[in-house]
C-alpha cells in the first residue's frame, strides 16, 4: 500500500516572535496573512501564510516550558517541518510503520484548523515530516 500524499501542505517555521516574523513575509515578500490561531493542546500560537496551494505555518510558542520554546533555545529560530497533506492520515500513518519509518504520534492527534496531524521521527528522513489531514 503507499501512501497517499497530495501535496506539501505546509513548511513550519519556529519564531519567537509572529508579529516580529510575519512584517518579512508581508511587508517585504508582499504576502498575506490568512489566519492567526493559537492551539492550546499544543502550546503555540500559529500563523498561516498562503503561498500557491501551500502555506507557510509560522509557529510561536504560547508557553516558554513548551516544546517548540525548547527546541527554538536549543536550535534556534527556522525551518522546523515539513508537512505532507494526505486524504487518510490513519491509512498513512499505518503504511508509513510497514516501511519502517518510526511515528511521533502513533494516532493522529489534533491540529491548525481542525486538522488530524502526527509526526514521523527525523532520524530516517532527515527532516522532521508532518501528515496532515486537513479539517473539514
Amino acid at each position: 500500500m503507499e501512501v497517499m500524499i497530495t501535496k506539501i501542505n505546509h513548511v513550519g517555521i519556529v519564531v519567537k516572535s509572529i508579529d516580529d516574523a510575519v512584517k518579512l513575509y508581508t511587508d517585504v515578500l508582499g504576502l498575506k496573512v490568512k489566519d492567526i490561531e493559537v492551539v492550546e493542546d499544543l502550546k503555540i500560537k500559529t500563523a498561516l501564510i498562503p503561498v500557491g496551494e501551500s502555506k507557510i505555518e509560522l509557529i510561536e510558542s504560547t508557553d516558554p516550558e513548551g516544546a517548540i520554546a525548547k527546541y527554538i533555545e536549543s536550535r534556534g529560530e527556522g525551518i522546523h517541518h515539513l508537512a505532507f497533506e494526505v486524504s487518510n492520515i490513519q491509512d498513512a500513518l499505518v503504511t508509513l510503520a510497514s516501511k519502517e519509518m518510526v511515528p511521533v504520534d502513533t494516532k493522529p492527534r489534533g491540529g491548525v484548523g481542525n486538522a488530524r496531524i502526527a509526526f514521523l521521527r527525523p532520524e530516517k528522513t532527515k527532516v522532521l515530516i508532518e501528515i496532515v489531514e486537513p479539517g473539514e
